[in-house]
């Protein structure tokens, strides 16, 4: 049976006009609602893109194509907008519970994840040495740290000195490779936030400097030449965290502690 004697209708096939006809453009699909975390994430667009000095309000509203005043309903200065950025560095970032048997490890692991973050965009380290980490959202971070030197028994004098120590320790560190990583972007013409230093060859050219240096004036800098500079950032880095970390154990309870004045 056919299906019009079925009693189902079957549609005419196309008229060769109809097949001519260009297809109906699609609607656009609808913009996201602008929010905070869009305009953080359109910020560090252009802060990867652009660096520090590049990032301006007029900027990330162009990279999210709204005019600048739209933002201010979300942040409320370029500063608050550093801020936030700095933030969402640690989230899903949690210290572990204090343990004295692991304590060294334990800030070895926050200073290793502390440097990971900041590399994960540029100029973060500017960004974090200009703001104070006592925010609601970073003070939880900040408790933890302190109770893992406090737990391990260091005096509290040094305890609060060593979560400032580390910190800046962190920054500046990644601070001298971002500069190292801007000098490799003007040498090669690109861009910064892709250009990787040759950590091999900038150690061969200053440790072949420093042995080329008149033995009778510079005797310490032509002896310590061959290990004064390592081909690996991250080497120079422990050795850096170790050299803390040592320092920081000689104030523990113990026969040949320093006294609370030291």
């Amino acid at each position: 049976m056919s299906d019009a004697a079925a009693g189902n209708s079957v549609p005419p096939p196309p008229s060769p006009w109809e097949r001519e006809r260009p297809a109906r453009p699609q609607a656009a699909p609808a913009r996201a609602p602008l929010s905070r975390d869009r305009v953080v994430e359109a910020a560090f667009t252009v802060l990867d893109r652009q660096g520090l000095d590049g990032l301006s309000m007029r900027q990330v509203a162009a990279e999210l194509g709204v005019a600048v005043s739209a933002l201010y309903a979300h942040v409320t200065s370029k500063d608050d907008l550093l801020e936030l950025m700095y933030t969402r560095l640690f989230d899903g970032f949690r210290m572990p519970e204090a343990d004295p048997e692991r304590w060294r490890e334990q800030v070895r692991e926050y200073a290793r994840g502390g440097r990971e973050r900041l590399l994960a965009h540029r100029d973060m380290a500017r960004i974090s040495m200009a703001h104070v980490p006592f925010t609601a959202e970073l003070l939880p971070h900040v408790e933890s740290l302190l109770a893992v030197f406090r737990t391990a028994g260091l005096p509290d004098r040094i305890a609060a000195e060593a979560g400032d120590l580390i910190s800046t320790y962190i920054d500046g560190f990644v601070l001298e490779e971002e500069m190292w990583q801007d000098r490799a972007a003007r040498r090669g013409g690109g861009d910064a936030s892709l250009a990787r230093p040759d950590w091999r060859e900038m150690a061969d050219e200053m440790q072949g400097y420093f042995a080329s240096l008149p033995a009778k004036d510079f005797p310490h800098l032509r002896a310590l030449a061959p290990v004064m500079v390592t081909d690996s950032s991250d080497e120079r880095f422990d050795i850096g965290l170790e050299i803390i970390l040592r320092g920081l154990a000689s104030y523990l309870p113990g026969p040949d502690a320093p006294g609370p004045d030291a």
